[in-house]
C-alpha cells in the first residue's frame, strides 16, 4: 500500500440540505483516522480545511503530541499522527502528492449514499496497478463530498452497506476509512 493517500475533506462538503459549506474539524478525527492510516500504511493522511482558525487547532493538537512529555506518555500516537499533513484544499492535497510522485494521483471518492459507483476496492486496485498511479482517496464530512469534488474523481468505491433490517446505515467517518483501509489490505494481498 505504498501510494495510497488519504485526506478527510471539510470543504467542499454538503449539508443535509445540500448546500455547500465547511464542515468542523474533530478531535478524534484526526486521532483515530490517523491510528488507521498509520496501521495501513498509508503514505500521508490530509485534513483538508480553508479555515484559519480550525488550521490553528489542527497545528495545537499535532504540536501537543510533538511535546516530549506528551510523546513519552504516548509515542505511538505521535508516531501515528507524524503521516497528517494540514491542507487548504483538496488541489494542495494533489499537488503535494504529484511532487513526491512525480505523477498525478487518482482520485478516488467515497459516500454512503451513493447510487452509482465505478466499482469496489479491488477494481481501484486493479486500476492503481495499470495506470502505475498512487491515489488520493477522499472521505468527507457533513453530509458528504461536495458535487464539485465527486465530478472530478476517477474512481467512486461503493458504499458501505450495513446489515440493518431497517435500513439504518449511518457510520462515524472513522468506522469507515478503517472499513476501507482493511478492504484495500485485502484486495492489494489478492
Amino acid at each position: 500500500m505504498e501510494n495510497m493517500y488519504l485526506a478527510l475533506v471539510h470543504h467542499p462538503i454538503r449539508n443535509k440540505r445540500g448546500d455547500l459549506v465547511t464542515t468542523s474539524v474533530t478531535n478524534l478525527d484526526i486521532h483515530d483516522i490517523a491510528r488507521s492510516c498509520r496501521t495501513f500504511n498509508i503514505k500521508n493522511y490530509f485534513l483538508v480545511t480553508p479555515l484559519k482558525a480550525q488550521h490553528d487547532l489542527v497545528k495545537r493538537i499535532l504540536g501537543h503530541w510533538e511535546e516530549d512529555a506528551a510523546n513519552a506518555y504516548n509515542p505511538d500516537r505521535q508516531d501515528a499522527l507524524s503521516i497528517a499533513r494540514l491542507v487548504n484544499s483538496v488541489d494542495e492535497a494533489i499537488v503535494k502528492i504529484e511532487e513526491a510522485e512525480g505523477v498525478k494521483p487518482l482520485i478516488a471518492v467515497t459516500g454512503a449514499n451513493f447510487e452509482s459507483f465505478t466499482g469496489r476496492m479491488n477494481d481501484l486496485v486493479s486500476k492503481m496497478n495499470v495506470d502505475k498511479k498512487p491515489c488520493l482517496l477522499l472521505f468527507g464530512t457533513g453530509w458528504g463530498l461536495h458535487a464539485s469534488i465527486l465530478e472530478r474523481a476517477d474512481f467512486s468505491l461503493d458504499p458501505i452497506v450495513g446489515t440493518s433490517e431497517d435500513g439504518y446505515n449511518h457510520l462515524s467517518v472513522r468506522s469507515a476509512v478503517a472499513i476501507y483501509l482493511d478492504r484495500f489490505a485485502e484486495a492489494s494481498r489478492s
